[in-house]
């Protein structure tokens, strides 16, 4: 197979574009100048991310096909936290030239899965060489003709309800940080989130008020529905799900845990919530979340901590 450097850029691309099927969105992918990705509803939902070897996935913890897998899911699901519909994804793909050409294959194989998983392709990109391994993603989605899902539409009196997992990652994360190798639900759970695709869809048609992807953590991500929304956020702890294989920081990690890329919304206290979303607060006026009617623990993730 031979290393990436080896083969060169062109040579690349063509090994890696052979591997990106196309879905019915995408009118133009791979070998122009720019893709061509269809818009009926007229607007188009666009979201963009980096993850950086070293700061969010260590070539030690997760293998290729697993880090393609969890960069097109981050992705993916900001646009489905905008009720929207996935339809594509641009890859830019940084690598030293000494990185195996399989192992880039691999990566574009867990990228062209998780993509498929959610209805989406990856429709186009770029590749450099770097220092070390680097992924830039922009994702695009299709509104269907509806009103996107915003972190402003909270109001006093909806309720907050939950959609996907809470703390599996974080949990994960901390048995890889510890030198342990299991349960392995939860160090699968670091390598590869598994967002609930339909969620969008649910709330958008349930009624929901507010809605977005929890990737740096419930209280975190929470308190910007509330900052963007002007309300306060009650959480009740004992409605949060927290199952015995988060161990004894279960709660915590369910509250503070990112990456799970769960979805967590705001809904009029008369909806019906879409089946598999929970209740596990109300809105009320004031600031802030509080957890319990206290300040919620300290612990999610910045990426410029100060």
């Amino acid at each position: 197979m031979g290393t990436i450097g080896e083969l060169g850029e062109f040579g690349l691309i063509g090994r890696l574009t052979r591997r990106l099927p196309q879905g019915p969105a995408v009118r133009l992918g791979p070998g122009d100048d720019a893709a061509v990705i269809a818009a009926p509803d007229g607007r188009v939902v666009a979201t963009t991310d980096l993850l950086v070897e070293g700061r969010h996935f260590l070539l030690d913890w997760s293998g290729p096909y697993d880090i393609g897998r969890k960069a097109a899911a981050q992705n993916l699901a900001d646009v489905v936290a905008m009720g929207a519909n996935p339809t594509a994804l641009l890859v830019g793909f940084a690598a030293p030239p000494g990185t195996r050409a399989d192992w880039a294959e691999r990566l574009y194989d867990g990228l062209a899965d998780e993509c498929r998983a959610a209805g989406a392709s990856v429709a186009g990109g770029d590749v450099v060489a770097a220092p070390q391994v680097t992924l830039a993603i922009t994702a695009l989605g299709d509104l269907g003709g509806a009103a996107p899902l915003t972190r402003s539409g909270a109001r006093p009196g909806d309720v907050v309800a939950v959609r996907g997992r809470l703390g599996y990652a974080a949990a994960g994360l901390a048995l890889l940080e510890a030198g342990r190798d299991g349960p392995e639900e939860l160090i699968a759970a670091h390598r590869r989130p598994e967002p609930p695709y339909t969620a969008g869809e649910e709330a958008r048609t349930h009624g929901a008020t507010a809605l977005l992807d929890v990737s740096d953590g419930l209280v975190q991500d929470l308190g910007h529905i509330a900052g963007a929304s002007g309300v306060r956020i009650d959480l009740d702890s004992a409605s949060v799900p927290v199952p015995e294989i988060l161990g004894p920081d279960g709660l915590r990690h369910a509250l503070t845990g990112g990456e799970d890329h769960a979805f967590a919304g705001t809904y009029p206290a008369d909806a019906v919530l879409p089946p598999s979303w929970k209740r596990i607060g109300t809105v009320a006026e004031g600031a802030g979340v509080r957890v319990d009617g206290r300040p919620p623990p300290p612990g999610a993730w910045d990426h410029f901590p100060g």
